[in-house]
Parts: structure tokens; sequence; C-alpha cells
């Protein structure tokens, strides 16, 4: 029978100065209970110290919950990830320059994952070319003392004619991932895990470094009881077992109950799902749903674009494409906030690394991503705000490679008091934060390399629609009840084109009644 340890024992078995990867998603597939015990042993005895912290994106639930439990002084050296998002007592240290902080698309950290596993040299990939993450840029380095201080973990290659980034490997000491059920000989099952994620990349990494592979799971059940079907890391990779607390092991941070209709145990009806209001967010969603096509492959972002499945779900056209998140959740009803990854009523589940490399290989047909931030160069910046920087997580991944790309948001931000009233628009109190800038404070897409791929690129708000062109930045549509001198162009650091067909959106956007099946897939 593999060593089932507790987690105070397991977080003991994490030497000093180690590098170790930690999975997650993040609501989703914490290992909750070990983080709290690294914790806790850290306080008590100051070890683990210096860590080297390697994930995907965040993990928590913007509180104490997840990675935040290692925001401690001296537990990390360095962190190298995709996205804080979640995690504010980590977000916070870097910004302080408390450790060595590098920023990586979460493509390139899983596919990173694969190339430590087969002791491949280093990796080489396209993406993030153009963005902070090239090193003529900024070279993915996420605060002031890793630019002075820090080391080029990123350099820029040449192959067969064409620019590459490159990205040299190093072995794992440890890892801390989580399933649902171990065995008595530590084959680990994901049949309750609502993503299957990084997971068998990072336990491959660890174990063929030679590093000790812990695994939270909720239950140990019989030799030759689960479906192998189910069994996702095979005890061959596991060295500990960790049986967590039911309270340190739910599904996902927003629920602590077990919601089947994530992982495809049941389906639920679809109408069950809750409407949204018709504010800023529905228009936003309507409209960019408007562009959706008949059997095509479309990524949601987080934030905003999330509107888009739900507005899709009350017009019953769910089934006539599919939807994808990052973290391999294929179709169903993608959900938002903390639970972004998860979906209702998945058709399938692809592990992370998987779907990002068909991403990566331009496998999307659209997708729908959040709008931070744009200046009049066709820049975005959705990774730092204020000196402080959030990440991309699989931002850089989904739009370097998709032909239709729609970033979607409100026009300001900042307190604002926006009504929608009989189909007008009316702004009785505007954001005081302008979006459309004379220059974003970082490139996390570039406009110039758009062009040059020969993407379509257009931003939607509730009060304006634009697309990228050769020229710049065009207005194309504007939302009835507003003026486009005052509520549009004289929000922007920049004056954007002016489409000569510029014309109105759709009215019925701003009703209460649905759009109805036949206001979509016309073209």
């Amino acid at each position: 029978m593999k060593k089932v340890i507790s987690a105070g024992a397991a977080a003991k078995l994490i030497p000093d100065d180690a590098r170790v990867a930690i999975g997650g998603f993040l609501g989703f597939g914490c290992p909750e209970e070990v983080l709290k015990a690294i914790r806790k042993n850290y306080d008590e005895v100051g070890h683990p110290k210096n860590m080297t912290l390697i994930k995907g994106v965040s993990i928590g639930d913007k509180g104490e919950r997840g990675i935040n439990r290692l925001a401690a002084d001296g537990l990390l050296k360095c962190v190298i990830c995709s996205h804080f998002g979640l995690e504010p007592g980590i977000a916070k240290m870097a910004a302080e320059n408390k450790f060595f902080s590098y920023m990586l698309p979460l493509g390139t950290i899983t596919d990173w994952f694969r190339a430590v596993a087969s002791h491949k040299p280093g990796l080489t990939t396209y993406v993030g070319l153009g963005t902070f993450v090239d090193p003529r840029i900024e070279g993915a380095k996420g605060n002031e003392l890793t630019k002075e201080k820090g080391g080029d973990i990123v350099s820029l290659m040449e192959l067969n004619g064409k620019e590459c980034l490159y990205y040299e490997t190093a072995p794992l000491h440890a890892c801390v991932i989580r399933g649902t059920y171990a065995d008595e000989d530590g084959n680990i099952s994901l049949e309750k895990e609502a993503i299957h994620g990084d997971q068998l990349e990072i336990a491959a990494a660890t174990h063929n470094s030679g590093g000790i592979v812990i695994v939270q799971v909720e239950k140990i059940v019989n030799r030759g009881t689960l479906d192998p079907r189910d069994v996702k890391i095979h005890g061959f990779m596991v060295d500990y077992v960790v049986v967590a607390k039911p309270e340190n092991h739910p599904q996902t941070f927003t629920s602590d109950v077990y919601q089947p209709e994530l992982t495809g145990d049941v389906r639920i009806p679809l109408d069950a799902v809750e409407k949204m209001p018709l504010q800023e967010r529905k228009i936003c969603g309507r409209r960019a749903a408007l562009e959706l096509k008949q059997n095509t492959l479309v990524n949601l972002g987080i934030g905003m674009p999330d509107a888009v499945a739900a507005v899709a779900a009350e017009e019953g056209i769910s089934s006539e494409f599919t939807l994808s998140i990052e973290s391999g959740v294929l179709g169903g009803v993608p959900l938002g906030g903390l639970a972004l990854g998860g979906s209702i009523n998945p058709e399938a589940f692809y592990k992370m690394p998987d779907i990002l490399n068909v991403y990566d290989g331009g496998g999307l047909d659209m997708a729908v991503l959040g709008l931070a931030e744009m200046d009049e160069a066709g820049n975005l910046n959705v990774s730092k705000f204020n000196g402080k920087v959030m990440g991309p997580g699989g931002f850089i991944n989904i739009v370097q490679h998709t032909p239709f790309v729609i970033f979607t948001g409100t026009f300001t931000a900042g307190k604002s008091d926006i009504r929608v009233e009989n189909g007008k628009l009316h702004i009785v109190k505007d954001g005081n934060v302008l979006k459309f800038k004379k220059n974003v404070e970082q490139i996390t897409f570039s406009g110039e390399m758009a062009i040059k791929k020969k993407q379509k690129v257009m931003i939607v708000t509730e009060r304006a629609v634009f697309l990228w062109t050769e020229k710049g930045l065009m207005l194309t549509e504007y939302a009835p009840g507003v003026d486009v001198e005052k509520d549009i162009i004289g929000k922007m650091e920049f004056r954007p084109l002016i489409s000569h067909a510029l014309k109105e959106m759709d009215q019925a956007i701003f009703m209460d009644e649905p759009l109805g099946k036949e206001a979509f897939f016309k073209e």
C-alpha cells in the first residue's frame, strides 16, 4: 500500500530552497489541506523556506485560502506563474519585491512541465512574441527586484528563419496536486474533479526529476475498485497520499457541496440557470454573441466574456457551437467568477495542457476576452495595473493564433451609474478611469502582431463597438441614447477613426425580451 501520511508530515518532506510545483485552477482542485500544513510548519519551525513556486494560474478565493496560505516573508524566494488575481497576499508581496517574480503564459508553463518530464534541454515557443514576455520588452519579469537582480529565464532564438522564445528546463524537487480517490496502490482518480488540469504533467515532471510527488485526496479506496478510465495518475508516480478533511477538499471554493452537473454525473435543465439582469454585462454579452457562428470552437475568458455563455443559454443556442475554457472543459455553459474553469453540463474534459496546445496551434475559431485597457497602437493590457502585475493567465495562448478575437468590457472603469431604459443607454454617472489610453501600461496583446497575422479584432463595450484596422482603431457602432462625441470620443485619450458606415447598435440588445434565435447566425 502507498504511504498515507498526514498533511503535516507531507509539509515536512519539502526541503528548503526547493523548486515546487502546485496544481489547481482558480477555485478548483486546490490541495488546501497540504497548503495549510506548509504554512503552519513554516510558522512553527521556519521550514520550508526560500521555495521557488511554479504553478499555472491563480489558486485561491481572493482571501486566505489556496496559494495565499504561502504569503509569508521568507517562505518564497521566487514565484513563476501566469496569474496572481485570486491571491492578494502573494500579489502584494510581489509588488513589494519580497520575492523574484516571473509571469509567463499559462500554456508555456504547462508545456515547460512536459519538457521537464521528458528531460528536454528547454522549451521553444512562438507564444509571447511581441508581448511583455518577449526579452526585447520586459522578459516576463514581474517586479522591480526581478528586473534589477533576477536572471533571464527567456531568450530570443531563431529557428528555420523564424523568431521564437526559449526557456531552459530545471528539475522539480517536489509537487503537491489533488485528486478525488486514491486506491491502495496509489492510483489517483479525478471523477469528482470539475477540471482535469495539469496534475499529470506536474506529477510526471516531478517523478522524472527524482522529486517527491504528494497527492491530496478525499478518500482511500480498496485496490482494484477504481474504474481504470477514471485513473489519470498511476501509482508508480505517486510517493505519498494525504487524505483531507472535507472542509479542506471542496470541489470548488464557491460551494461546500459536490455539484454533479459540473462533472457530467447528471445534467440539469438550462432554464435552471439564473438569467442576467439587463445591465452593461448583458449588453456586452449579447453584442458579442451576435458574432457567434455555428459549428465553431469558441473560447471565453474570465469576467465580462462569460456573459456570452449566459446569453447563449438564455437564447437556447448553446448547442450550435462549442464553448471551450483553457481549463480543458468543452461544451455546456461555462461558469464565471471564482467558478471560472467549470461548466454546467460539460461535453468533454481535455487536460488543460492539451487544450492549450490546441489554442497555440490555431485550433480556435473565435475568442471572447476581457477588455482592461487598449491604446492607439492596438495593444491591450490585461496583466498589469498601477504598477501591480496580475499576470496574463491563458490570455496570450488564446489570442496569438486565433483568427477572430473580441475584447469586451465596460467602456470606462470606476464607480458608475449606467441604466438601460426603453431600449436606450442612459449614462447617469460615468466611470472616472479611462480604458482607451495613449499607451498601455503593459503589452499583453500586440496590435502590430495582429495586423501581421491578419487577425480580425473587435472591441465590444456597452456603448460602442470598434474594429482594429491597419490604419488604427475604428468606431463602427454606438449605443442608442449616447452622444458619440461626448460619451465615446470624449472618454478616450486618442481620437479613433470613424467608419463611413457608422451605425447605431441594434436596439433589441437594450430590451428585456430575448433576442430570439433568428437574431443569430445570419451570415
